[in-house]
């Protein structure tokens, strides 16, 4: 790629037009993960940590992050979320998060998956904090994509 799309001629930063793009069906799935001691993990299993029900919490605000991702990106699209389903699962050393968007519009949505999960994470740590200050965000990246002129792609390993 010879030009950077998100800079004009005189170098600033700018939203790339997609008006003449195609509306067409898109999908984008992105995953994450919360390192949490052992002690934590007990507590999440058993519906006991103090502020409440952690993986519902953290679904409901992971929903939401992929709703209110162009408030946090300024360049990124303004784009109707027509699906987006946020999963957590208990691991043994933590929290395993799953999150797919989908949408028919005129650009991808790999960047609401990622902030769906992005926000989901960071409610689980704010959750657990409180019995584990070492409890740390360990990874989020996009894992699939489907739709669009580049088509679909699957992340390998």
């Amino acid at each position: 790629m010879s030009e950077l799309t998100h800079l004009d001629s005189a170098g600033h930063a700018r939203m790339v037009d997609v008006t003449a793009k195609a509306v067409t069906a898109r999908s984008a799935t992105a995953e994450g993960f919360v390192r949490c001691a052992p002690h934590v993990v007990a507590l999440l299993r058993s519906g006991e940590i103090p502020k409440g029900d952690v993986l519902a919490v953290a679904r409901i605000a992971g929903i939401a992050g992929a709703k209110r991702t162009p408030d946090l990106l300024p360049l990124a699209h303004v784009i109707g979320v027509h699906g987006a389903v946020v999963d957590l699962t208990v691991l043994d050393d933590g929290v395993a998060l799953r999150a797919t968007v989908r949408t028919s519009d005129r650009t991808g949505v790999e960047m609401e998956a990622l902030t769906a999960v992005a926000v989901a994470a960071l409610n689980v740590v704010d959750m657990v904090k409180g019995v584990d200050r070492s409890v740390e965000i360990a990874s989020v990246r996009l894992v699939a994509k489907s739709g669009g002129r580049s088509g679909d792609w699957v992340r390998q390993g």
